[in-house]
């Protein structure tokens, strides 16, 4: 997947968010509520977010040194998993602590109209940023289900935006409810309630961010699709008669690496070994692009006694 269309994504967050939290800041200013001030909190973690994401693709672009051999794809799923941990600290738990607050301690509200129409606006301005990581994704989810896209995505960006603004989406909605509901029943508490909803929303896609980044951190394999194609590229049926043993690890978004034992055709020379290597090297490049990677190793296949 290339850095390119994730980046669009990140930059139309970025811009979305950092405006989106001006405004709520104002809103809670103005009118008290706690629903808007989790709102604008969250605003504000998302705005860091993109801010790391862009950090990371970054670091990313390094050169490859001696001690870091393999280049630096994975500062990517590092500032990814940052992201989901700065969601989860500075987004949820300042939300639930909030909302437990002012469930506790009611607060009367002071120009909820106000609020009710920053809302609106935030969530159009939301909606602009969703539909543009859903559009960047879109082609590269294939027939797979948005879920399916999210687990087995091997490029943070695009998952990670996804689902902050899917959250960001739904809690405006939750803080729109609060906000409503405390004006038509002139009870304060249901801000309070909206705002505690915004904070379990928020946690459960940290979890999820965190475990998927936790994963791609200490290293995924190639996908089963990709696999299938890189077995089907080394062994030819000529040169190369099977693999014996292969192994795959994705050093970042857009770097596989490959190792495999190969069993060659009997009675090939070195000269022909090398040429078979080189020819299966091509084919499998050919096939996954993302592979950069690739050590392959001559071996005698031995059936198990």
């Amino acid at each position: 997947m290339s850095a390119g269309g994730s980046k669009k994504a990140i930059v139309a967050a970025l811009i979305a968010n950092a405006g989106i939290a001006v405004a709520k800041f104002v809103g809670w200013a103005i009118t008290g509520s706690s629903s808007m001030l989790a709102e604008a909190v969250h605003s504000v973690a998302d705005t860091s977010n993109q801010g790391l994401l862009l950090l990371g693709q970054k670091r990313a672009e390094r050169e490859a040194t001696t001690l870091h051999p393999f280049g630096y794809g994975r500062s990517r799923y590092f500032y990814s998993f940052v992201v989901a941990l700065v969601l989860f600290t500075l987004g949820s738990m300042f939300a639930i602590y909030e909302g437990i607050h002012k469930i506790q301690h009611p607060e009367e509200l002071t120009s909820p109209a106000v609020a009710i129409g920053i809302l609106v606006i935030a969530i159009g301005l939301e909606t602009y940023s969703f539909m543009t990581a859903y559009k960047e994704s879109k082609p590269l989810k294939g027939n797979a289900t948005w879920w399916q896209f999210i687990r087995n995505s091997r490029s943070p960006e695009l998952p990670v935006v996804l689902l902050e603004d899917t959250g960001a989406l739904v809690g405006l909605f939750l803080a729109l409810f609060g906000v409503s509901l405390t004006v038509i029943t002139d009870e304060p508490v249901w801000d309070g309630v909206g705002t505690l909803a915004i904070g379990l929303l928020l946690g459960v896609i940290a979890v999820i961010l965190i475990i998927e980044m936790h994963s791609l951190l200490i290293g995924e394999g190639a996908t089963a699709d990709e696999e299938k194609r890189i077995l089907a590229g080394l062994a030819d049926g000529e040169g190369i008669e099977r693999v014996i043993h292969l192994k795959t690890q994705y050093l970042g978004p857009e770097e596989m690496l490959v190792a495999a034992k190969l069993a060659f055709v009997p009675g090939l020379d070195i000269a022909a070994v090398a040429a078979a290597i080189d020819a299966a090297e091509a084919r499998v490049r050919s096939e996954v692009p993302s592979v950069r990677a690739m050590y392959l190793e001559p071996d005698l296949y031995r059936t198990a006694k």
